[in-house]
């Protein structure tokens, strides 16, 4: 796929994300070997390998502890060969009711029409203050 086709993947994933329709339309575009790496050194901190793994052990750990629907907007997409860059901007309430409002920098690594990469810069000093330790 060209720069512009993956770029219109990600627009599309995340016009779903921003409105709150939750996550169907990225889980949809993993390719079933996705990885999503989450950098720093927080507890949630590391590769999750595998389309199944990322999405019981992140998506549902974390997500399990939102009080509603999370959404996450778009400020800028740059796209270059198989490569999408998304500044973005997550915002949600837990079930302890603090605000988990996270600002990220989302690499993806694009193959084949699916998402084979993620790379998650965001802030880590948030993701621990704010949610529990994984299982």
């Amino acid at each position: 796929m060209s720069a512009a086709e993956n770029k219109q993947l990600i627009q599309h994933i995340f016009s779903d994300l921003s409105k709150g329709k939750g996550i169907q339309s990225l889980v949809e575009a993993m390719a079933d070997g996705f990885c999503w790496t989450v950098t720093g050194t927080s507890k949630w901190s590391r590769t999750y390998h595998g389309k199944q793994a990322v999405l019981k052990d992140l998506l549902g750990a974390v997500g399990s502890q939102f009080a509603d629907q999370y959404t996450v907007t778009p400020h800028r997409i740059i796209a270059e060969d198989d490569y999408a860059v998304v500044e973005c901007y997550g915002k949600v309430t837990t079930k302890t009711g603090k605000l988990y409002n996270n600002t990220y920098c989302w690499v993806f690594r694009i193959a084949g029409g699916k998402l084979q990469e993620l790379t998650e810069y965001g802030d880590t000093h948030l993701i621990a203050e704010v949610l529990e330790d994984p299982a």
